[in-house]
């Protein structure tokens, strides 16, 4: 009886988590797909090029370290530059999901 009712309750667990699991994938896999559509700074632009294609930064972090590495806040996301160009930009969490409602 203790078996039969072990099982019943693993199974009923593993019913209800399976789903949120699957859902979860999907989700994950569009929104990287999205991400790779947006318009971001390139890696090697530099910051002269990415003022006059992106605009103003909404702020501007102070220089850090050896080399010296600087991030730009935009709406969206944020760029990492070292020295003069663009290392990376990395997405704000939420702007992918955000902009597929828009």
């Amino acid at each position: 009886m203790t078996r039969m009712v072990l099982t019943l309750i693993l199974g009923f667990i593993a019913g209800f988590s399976v789903p949120v699991t699957l859902s979860a994938d999907v989700l994950l896999i569009e929104e990287v797909r999205q991400a790779g559509r947006m318009d971001v700074p390139a890696n090697g632009m530099n910051t002269a090029e990415v003022r006059a294609r992106f605009g103003e930064p909404v702020n501007v972090h102070a220089t850090v370290g050896d080399p010296p590495i600087t991030r730009w806040e935009y709406d969206r996301w944020s760029v990492y530059f070292e020295y003069d160009l663009v290392l990376f930009t990395v997405l704000h969490k939420g702007a992918v999901i955000d902009k597929k409602t828009e």
